[in-house]
Parts: C-alpha cells; sequence; structure tokens
C-alpha cells in the first residue's frame, strides 16, 4: 500500500480484521475453505485520521464501533448480479399474458 496519506476523521473507509485463523476455524468446513482464515470486512467513517494499511477505528452506519487495519478509503460497491439470463428477461411479460388470459377467460 504506497498511500501513506493520513485521512481525517470522519472519512469513509473499509477495515479488515482476522476473526478466525484457520486452525481455529471448525471442523466440518470443506478443506478449501478451512485453509483460509474467517476474515471480517465492514466499512464505517474513521473515529481518528488513519492511513492505508494502517489499524484504526470506524463507527458503522448503524452506530455499531469496529477495529481493523484499513484496506480502502472510499471503498466502491464493486458487485453485481452477473450475466443476464435470457429466460428470465421475458418471464414478466409472459406472465402478464398468462393473468390477463385467465382474467379474460371469467
Amino acid at each position: 500500500m504506497s498511500d501513506k496519506r493520513i485521512w481525517p476523521a470522519g472519512t469513509w473507509v473499509e477495515i479488515r480484521r482476522i476473526i478466525l485463523q484457520p486452525g481455529e476455524r471448525a471442523p466440518q468446513l470443506p478443506a478449501d475453505t478451512a485453509q483460509v482464515p474467517l476474515e471480517l470486512r465492514v466499512k464505517g467513517f474513521l473515529k481518528q485520521a488513519a492511513a492505508l494499511g494502517q489499524e484504526a477505528e470506524i463507527t458503522t452506519v448503524i452506530g455499531r464501533t469496529q477495529r481493523g487495519l484499513v484496506t480502502a478509503i472510499n471503498p466502491r460497491h464493486s458487485h453485481d448480479f452477473g450475466e443476464p439470463v435470457p429466460e428470465l428477461l421475458t418471464i414478466g411479460a409472459e406472465l402478464r399474458r398468462l393473468l390477463e388470459g385467465s382474467r379474460d377467460a371469467k
């Protein structure tokens, strides 16, 4: 992490903290899952100034306090719902036609 700027309290960040090391995880987990630590990633506002890669305390949007390493400044939402499923694209129109047809049959 080459960005060593100090970000002021109140900056929106993401932190990371290891909750369980691999040896502490439940024995019934699949082998590939059991080999990695269980980590917490949470977003919130810095309670005090901190740099990327530094341990810091945050307040989440619901008021909880969490502590961990700052991994991102102004983190973005990078998830999506994947590729469109062609079969689902027309289902709304098809359902409307079916419902309108059953209404006409009465």
